[in-house]
């Protein structure tokens, strides 16, 4: 990893920039950087072992998106109006970041802080630096939500944590001027209904996190696929759709499911015996194709195989081979509940406030950075079959904490378990603030939901009965940063 959000990484050699990104919404900042063309299959094998590290040399890289509207009116600005996005991105440079164009128009920026870039209609992400503790993590976002409030008060811009547009329609909403984005909406509605929402209405917090070596890599993956669905259920708030409830506590989850079954799902194939980079490969392959960037522009391939390319067949580059800057971007169109580049990117959480930012890297950190931890976690999944995962999967966005588990028990009665695993873990690595604090502080707001029996969808809930007298735009009062 380095400064700027990204790794530095040589699997093929040359060095080659890899954004720490939401599969979709990933930012080119370095281009044509790994010009090394594929020739042969051990290449792209070969990329995921370049991500080993020892284990003194992990780091945590935590990303997070937000909703930005307009105070006036609630509206999502569009990118070119007065005070709208392009003006928020610029006004933001006055804290040292550093412009990014794309065609000619601001479409991030890069600083020491990581990189702030745009979702499809203008949610607002920090990709975090890569850090070596949760206490460093917390002061990013701290420090982020500053600067976006200070601007925000400047161009009367709100932000809201949340894990979809409470009450937006997509003819609501404006598409940011990147051309990835263009290629996907078109292609969207061929495969899945519910793509569109996935770009337009949805936010997410994420966390990536390094192996050591392929079984490392293994068994983290397996971890992180099967108590998925606890994160989910954990960061659950986005239950309203177009200002009324959608039967669902994590509706953000649910659209992953109507989406693409192409790049979407859990993978049965990762626990399976012998998984590890060979078999990923295989799988990546298989996932169509959504582009090629050659100078500076995007061309839709969607649709398209990325073997024929490897073979110098693809037809919108005849006669051309990938590179590995190619084989990058094809593995961030990838879209499964965890996925693997040269780090491993936990995926299932919604969008929220400043203390569930702090808490997700804290949950995934405590499980997947210690040994006895993960070795515990693992013990406590392993039996499960893949038609168990698939249904705690299939019935956490309604169910949350209710959710089925093997063994007649539910998400509720093992999460105290997972969390005393997390405890465990981030105590043992003993990583100290300057008041002497571990990290295991930042699991409280998940201690607190489990306490209660309420995920944070529940409590909006209630008040939207109680409190709210059924007005979701209270939401932009109670929920805003």
């Amino acid at each position: 990893m380095d400064g700027s959000g990204g790794r530095l990484v040589r699997p093929t050699g040359g060095l080659r920039f890899i954004a720490l990104h939401d599969a979709p919404m990933s930012t080119k900042t370095v281009s044509n950087s790994n010009a090394v063309t594929i020739e042969d299959r051990a290449q792209l094998v070969e990329y995921f072992a370049g991500g080993e590290k020892p284990a003194t040399d992990w780091r945590i890289g935590t990303e997070h998106e937000k909703f930005v509207y307009a105070v006036s009116d609630l509206h999502a600005p569009s990118y070119d109006e007065p005070g709208g996005i392009r003006d928020l991105l610029m006004a933001l440079t006055e804290f040292g970041w550093r412009p990014i164009e794309e065609g000619g128009k601001v479409i991030a920026l890069a600083g020491p802080d990581g990189t702030v870039s745009l979702e499809p209609a203008g949610q607002l992400e920090l990709s975090g630096a890569p850090l070596e503790t949760i206490h460093q993590t917390c002061a990013e976002a701290d420090r982020h939500l500053k600067q976006v409030k200070a601007v925000g008060d400047k161009l009367g811009l709100g932000f809201l944590g949340l894990g979809m547009w409470p009450d937006k329609a997509r003819a609501d909403l404006p598409m940011m001027p990147k051309g990835r984005y263009g290629i996907m909406a078109n292609h969207m509605p061929r495969v899945g209904n519910l793509g569109l929402d996935m770009m337009l209405r949805t936010c997410t917090i994420q966390v990536n996190l390094d192996y050591e070596s392929e079984a490392d890599m293994a068994k983290k993956f397996r971890v992180g696929l099967a108590l998925q669905p606890l994160a989910t259920a954990l960061f659950a708030n986005s239950p309203f759709t177009e200002k009324k409830p959608n039967g669902f506590l994590s509706f953000r989850s649910h659209i992953w499911s109507d989406t693409d079954p192409h790049r979407t799902g859990m993978l049965p194939f990762v626990f399976e015996d012998g998984f590890g980079y060979d078999r990923y490969t295989d799988y990546a392959l298989d996932v169509p194709m959504y582009f090629v960037y050659r100078d500076g522009k995007y061309i839709d391939a969607a649709g398209l195989n990325f073997r024929d390319f490897l073979k110098g067949e693809l037809s919108v580059l005849p006669g051309e081979k990938p590179t590995m800057d190619d084989w990058a971007d094809h593995l961030s169109t990838a879209f499964p509940e965890v996925r693997l580049k040269t780090f491993l990117e936990m995926r299932g959480a919604d969008g929220g406030p400043w203390g569930r930012i702090c808490a997700l890297p804290a949950l995934w950190v405590g499980l997947l950075y210690d040994q006895g931890a993960l070795d515990a976690a693992w013990d406590m999944v392993k039996g499960w079959s893949i038609e168990e995962r698939q249904t705690l999967r299939d019935t956490v966005p309604k169910l949350g904490l209710d959710a089925p588990v093997p063994g007649g028990r539910t998400l509720r009665d093992i999460a105290g378990e997972v969390l005393d695993i997390a405890h465990s873990g981030l105590a043992a690595r003993g990583r100290l603030n300057s008041a002497g604090d571990n990290e295991t502080g930042f699991l409280d707001p998940l201690r607190e939901i489990v306490r209660t029996g309420k995920v944070p969808a529940q409590q909006m809930l209630d008040r939207y009965v109680h409190a709210w007298d059924e007005d979701v735009c209270q939401l932009y009062r109670d929920s805003k940063f």
